[in-house]
Parts: C-alpha cells; sequence; structure tokens
C-alpha cells in the first residue's frame, strides 16, 4: 500500500472535526484513510459519523466504545480505574447508547478488532488500544523502548498504529520499529488549543507527521449543548483543555494540562 495514507484516532461523535480532518487529508494527497476505533462518546448525535465514514471511503476498525455498544453491553470498556473518570464516562456512554440504532450497532459489530497491511516493504498493523488489548492505554511517558520493541515484535509488525490514549505521539526504536499513537479526532490533545490531530503518512516517506486541523468547534460545542451534555465536555471542546477522565492520565501528561 503506497501513496500518502491518514491516521484519525478517535472520533468520539464528533462529526465537524472528522468533516475537516477528512477534507484536510484529502486536500494534502491522502488516498487513503483509516479510522483507528471508537465512534462515538462523548459529542453529540453519533449517528452522524458513519455517513461521514461512508463518504469519505475511511476504512474502519473496532474501538472499545464501538464493540460496547455492538453487543449492548452496560459501559464503554474505556479500561478508567478511578471513580470520577468511570462517573463521565458513563455519562457520555448512556447519551450514546440511547442515541445508537440497531442497524448502527449491526455496522459497529462487523467492524475487524485489526486491520494488516505492508507499505515500503514495512509490515503495518492498526489497533485500536495495543496489539495486546483494545482498551489498552500507550501513554508515551509510560512506554520504554524495550516494551515497544517487544510490543512490536510479538504483534509481527514494523510498525504499529494505535490510538485510545486521545494524545498522539511517535517514537521510533533502536532496530527500526515505529509505534504512533494518532491521538484523537473528538476532542482537542489537552494543550489548550480547541484544534484536532491527525497522524499522516506522506508518499515516500517512512516517518509520519501529526497535522493540525482548526475546524468549527464553537458549532460543536453548541450542538452539545442543545444535547444537554455534561457542561464539563463543552468546556473541553471551547478551551482545548481536558476537564474530565484526568485521573488516567501519568504524571508527564498530566503536567502540561490545566487540570
Amino acid at each position: 500500500m503506497e501513496g500518502t495514507i491518514a491516521f484519525l484516532g478517535g472520533i468520539y461523535s464528533n462529526h465537524v472535526a472528522l468533516r475537516a480532518a477528512a477534507e484536510d487529508a484529502r486536500r494534502r494527497g491522502a488516498k487513503r484513510l483509516f479510522c483507528l476505533g471508537d465512534l462515538g462518546g462523548f459529542g453529540p448525535n453519533p449517528g452522524k459519523v458513519l455517513p461521514l465514514l461512508d463518504e469519505f471511503g475511511v476504512r474502519t476498525l473496532a474501538g472499545n466504545y464501538d464493540v460496547s455498544l455492538a453487543e449492548k453491553r452496560p459501559d464503554c470498556g474505556c479500561g478508567y480505574t478511578h471513580p470520577s473518570d468511570n462517573h463521565f464516562a458513563q455519562l457520555s456512554y448512556d447519551y450514546t447508547h440511547r442515541r445508537t440504532t440497531d442497524p448502527e450497532r449491526a455496522r459497529l459489530g462487523k467492524l475487524p478488532g485489526s486491520i494488516r497491511f505492508t507499505r515500503g516493504g514495512r509490515r503495518f498493523l492498526l489497533c485500536h488500544g495495543s496489539p495486546r488489548k483494545i482498551n489498552e492505554f500507550l501513554w508515551e511517558s509510560g512506554c520504554s523502548d524495550a516494551f515497544l520493541t517487544r510490543l512490536l515484535r510479538e504483534a509481527e509488525a514494523d510498525t504499529v498504529l494505535c490510538a485510545h490514549t486521545g494524545i498522539h505521539w511517535a517514537r521510533r526504536v533502536p532496530g527500526g520499529g515505529l509505534v504512533v499513537n494518532a491521538g484523537a479526532i473528538g476532542r482537542p490533545a489537552n494543550d489548550g488549543a480547541p484544534r484536532i490531530w491527525y497522524a499522516l503518512f506522506e508518499a515516500g516517506e517512512e516517518e509520519p507527521r501529526f497535522v493540525p486541523v482548526t475546524y468549527d468547534h464553537e458549532s460543536l460545542a453548541r450542538e452539545m449543548e442543545e444535547e444537554s451534555l455534561p457542561a464539563e465536555f463543552v468546556e473541553t471542546i471551547r478551551t482545548g483543555w481536558w476537564t474530565t477522565c484526568l485521573e488516567i492520565l501519568p504524571a508527564k501528561e498530566r503536567a502540561r494540562g490545566k487540570y
């Protein structure tokens, strides 16, 4: 699989950012777009996401949210452990669960758990959390080179693309293996700016670049308010700072944020 390829992290029902990111990737010459799962959650009106993925021909794998919705599980299976994180995660999931139709659940249930292909002689593996577990958080500060090297070896891959954490990063380890966390489309990267990011491998390039995308976040915020979603969620969209699900963050990642 050659040419320019774009990788989108969790959508979290942010259909406005999804359209902006997909259009940006196409303008940059991306012939193929991939989504690394978690189509719903956090944002409003989850039913607006699947039609956009179809419109832009985005090939999508399953995240924990998608599996939970497809199987009508009682929670998102996000992997949080702190009561505060779980409280807000449940509010998000309950809303998304109510607004997801049975035909949409059927589609989510057909998404693959991973995607593999070869590009430039390198074996690519796309997953949601990690190659080991759909809801494993791969934080940059918590992943040693030795751990990532073992992860790549066990996954039989030269390059792993993942998401789930919501914060983008990439690292090439000794020996040449590469791990890329594409972050998220659905909410900002906890950096005080309302933009979102996606990962792009340009034609002929072996290193990814992270592309910032500004979008009409205010229209999404108003839509969230109309849907009576938590004010904390709306604040994140407007300010770029995470206000919820903070306890899962390692110390280094949390120190970069406001809260």
